[in-house]
């Protein structure tokens, strides 16, 4: 019993886009292959987006999911998988749409609310699966419709709450809700309409002011606001003036409010009554006509000198009954000077300042527009000064100048000059400054201010400022006199210059160490120094270089010399002559040596060659040979061991009794490439290390 499947496949009847509430069937087919005519049970699973929605056993290779009235809620991605003799498969997915959502379901909390509550609705699409899209209207009479809507992401109902502003009466309501499917949005359609009926918490307000025209400033004029309410509890009746609050009271339905009219008082009224969330206004209109203008403040001059007099007058055009007073204004409350319309005073600099006059008539002041009076005191002579202190400047930086005048009235205007070049003008209190960023090296031209002001006694000139140009350090070398080496003992002149710079200048010589070490310092009016070292010593081997500075405040080094110190020539004669009479001592130690040796060679020598061969021999084939750093002798011997073989008869018993000894001699070799204090002295070769040992035969014999 053989099988396979061959495909699993998942079909919709009648289409894949039904209507909603119309039938819907899901088909699943397998197809399967078997060796012979045998009963197979099959297990039929389908899924709806992945979740299970039915499942049958059957023996015949179609199953079929029945839905009676499909809702929007049977959309979605179905599936189905085939189990038999312990095999599976799986159909591809399929999209079923069922168009069309379900009418949604609206409630409202009350039916009947006050002007200023709440209305709390409810709408419930209960047959679709979220998410979803509500959208609430609220519908009055007569006005577009106010909308509000609410993404629901994991329920099917939402809730919202509409406020119930003044004018609303009769109210409805309904809603209606969307969703999304296959990124396209569907609608349902428009749920039933709720009515809600508003109540009114009180009646708009009545606005009445007595008298109620022809009202002119000094009259007393009255406002009464009131309202009929269904409960006291919470109302508030406010009077308010062109936005601004004139009265209020709680808890009563009548607001009184009285004043003597000015013009000020003419504008809108609105009386407002409010309780909770409710509110209802009336407005009115007041026009106060002008019982006398505004009173005119003239001045004699606007701008005097100290000592000068002044007159203030004040008047009202066509209206001459009235209480005048003069006054200046100040910041903590205006001063009075005198109640009359008429002021005339000597002014001094503290009379600088605004003044005003009022005008009273039945009670109405009025205040005319503020007059400025300013009193002037004359300039002192400015002066002229650096900001930083000393009349100088660096090539090359700004010159900031200062202007100051200590007297004088403000504002005072300062004049720059540079020469007879006006170069800025500046308009400020008691000084002013001055950049000049154009500064040469050839500059001798002086510096001067103006300082003037709107006193009668004109222009101040400062005293003529002289800048110092400093120019900065440049090029700075060393060197020295002899020049590289000088010998031990002898003197050496260092000598210091720059190429440009501002006198006095510093100079500073140092010799490098690990900290470098100051050797000399001198200030000079000169571009140059010149320093002695009268005895030079090998310490003072090295490198040196020389640090220029001046009042531009910048080091400049010079590039570094080096000086070696050597042995003087009277030091190198000493060394030779001792080298050549040590040699000279050797040579002819030597020499004495050779010429002793030749003597003592006689008859005698031949009796012992034999013994002393054969024992020479001995010690030299024993002996190490060590390249060259030892001295065997051997070719003396053989030479000696010749010549005692060819005298051998005539040396005779004399030989025998000569008594011979051995002396080590030491002689330490030098490098024949060394100099001794600048004086080469060469060796010949062979070139030996160390010490050397050289055996030397010395016989005494009778002769």
């Amino acid at each position: 019993q053989v099988f396979t499947f061959n495909t699993v496949e998942i079909k919709v009847q009648p289409s894949v886009k039904v209507k909603n509430g119309a039938p819907l069937s899901i088909v699943c087919h397998a197809d399967i292959s078997k060796s012979t005519d045998f009963q197979l049970k099959h297990n039929f699973t389908i899924f709806k987006d992945g979740k299970f929605v039915f499942m049958t056993v059957s023996d015949k290779g179609d199953a079929q999911y029945e839905i009676p009235m499909a809702r929007s809620s049977d959309t979605g991605e179905y599936e189905c998988t085939v189990e038999a003799g312990g095999k599976t498969k799986s159909s591809s997915s399929l999209h079923v749409w069922v168009t069309g959502m379900t009418k949604p379901i609206l409630t409202a909390e009350k039916k009947e609310v006050l002007e200023g509550e709440l209305v709390k609705l409810r709408c419930e699409l209960p047959e679709e699966v979220p998410p979803l899209y509500f959208f609430f209207r609220k519908i009055k009479m007569n006005s577009t419709p106010k909308e509000k809507h609410v993404f629901e992401p994991y329920r099917n109902f939402s809730v919202v709450e509409f406020s119930v502003e003044e004018g609303d009466n009769i109210l409805q309501f309904d809603c209606f809700g969307r969703r999304n499917v296959k990124l396209e949005f569907e609608s349902s359609e428009h749920s039933n309409k709720t009515l809600v009926t508003v109540r009114e918490p009180f009646i708009k307000p009545t606005l009445h002011a007595k008298p109620s025209s022809n009202i002119t400033e000094g009259d007393r004029i009255q406002f009464e606001c009131s309202t009929v309410v269904a409960r006291m509890r919470d109302i508030e009746i406010i009077l308010q003036r062109n936005k601004t609050i004139l009265k209020s009271v709680r808890d009563e339905k009548l607001l009184k409010y009285s004043a003597v009219a000015t013009l000020e008082d003419s504008g809108e009224y609105l009386c407002k009554v409010e309780q909770g969330r409710a509110s209802k206004t009336t407005k009115m209109n007041v026009v106060v006509s002008e019982l006398f203008p505004k009173p005119i403040l003239s001045a004699s001059v606007r701008e005097l000198d100290e000592n000068k007099e002044l007159t203030l007058s004040c008047s009202i055009s066509g209206f001459r009954k009235a209480n005048f007073s003069i006054l200046r204004k100040n910041s903590n409350g205006d001063i009075s000077l005198k109640n009359s319309r008429n002021l005339t005073m000597r002014a001094n600099v503290n009379d600088t300042g605004s003044y005003i006059c009022k005008a009273e008539v039945k009670g109405i002041v009025k205040e005319s527009k503020p007059v400025r009076i300013n009193v002037y005191a004359p300039v002192s002579k400015p002066t002229l000064s650096v900001v930083s202190g000393l009349p100088e400047v660096v090539l090359g930086k700004p010159l900031r100048l200062i202007c100051r005048s200590v007297m004088g009235t403000p504002p005072v205007t300062f004049t720059f000059y540079k020469g007879n070049e006006v170069k800025k003008i500046v308009i400020n209190d008691t000084y002013a400054t001055f950049l000049d960023e154009n500064i040469r090296q050839n500059d001798k031209i002086g510096y001067r201010c103006d300082a003037r002001n709107n006193h009668s006694s004109g222009v101040k000139t400062s005293n003529i400022l002289n800048i110092t140009v400093i120019v900065p350090i440049k090029d700075v070398s060393l060197g020295s006199i002899p020049h590289g080496e000088v010998e031990d003992g002898s003197e050496t002149a260092f000598l210091c210059s720059v190429k440009e710079g501002s006198w006095p200048i510093h100079f500073r010589i140092f010799r490098k160490t690990d900290h470098d070490v100051l050797l000399f310092e001198k200030s000079e009016n000169a571009d140059r120094v010149m320093w002695h070292k009268e005895k030079m010593n090998r310490q003072d081997t090295g490198t040196y270089y020389c640090l220029a500075s001046n009042r531009a405040n910048v080091n400049v080094k010079s590039h570094p010399i080096t000086i070696s110190v050597i042995l003087a020539a009277w030091q190198k004669g000493v060394i030779a002559a001792f080298v050549i009479i040590i040699a000279g001592a050797v040579i002819l130690t030597l020499w004495c040596f050779l010429c002793k040796k030749k003597k003592a060679k006689g008859p005698s020598m031949e009796m012992s060659s034999s013994a002393l061969a054969t024992k020479l021999t001995s010690e030299k084939l024993t002996r190490p040979h060590n390249d060259g750093d030892y001295y065997s002798g051997s070719g003396y011997i053989e030479d000696s061991e010749n010549h005692m073989k060819s005298t051998d008869e005539s040396k005779g018993p004399d030989l025998e009794s000569a008594e011979v000894e051995y002396t080590e001699v030491e002689v330490s070799t030098l490098d024949p490439h060394r100099e001794i204090d600048s004086v080469p002295i060469h060796f010949p070769a062979p070139v030996q290390k160390g010490t050397e040992t050289v055996y030397s035969e010395i016989r005494k014999a009778n002769n």
